[in-house]
């Protein structure tokens, strides 16, 4: 089989992500766009919705 190199990418550009950064005092829960730069957002993470209070 013959790869098509031409081919687009379905991925977006932009990239978003979430960790647990700790500074050792307090965990903050870090979401941010690495597509962009000052774009992100962060809570303490005791405070951070779970995924079983999405549904």
């Amino acid at each position: 089989m013959v790869t098509d190199h031409t081919r687009q990418s379905t991925v977006s550009p932009e990239t978003v992500l979430s960790s647990i950064d700790s500074d050792g005092r307090r965990d903050e829960y870090v979401i941010a766009d690495i597509s962009a730069d000052g774009a992100w957002l962060s809570m303490g993470a005791d405070d951070a919705p779970t995924l079983t209070a999405w549904r």
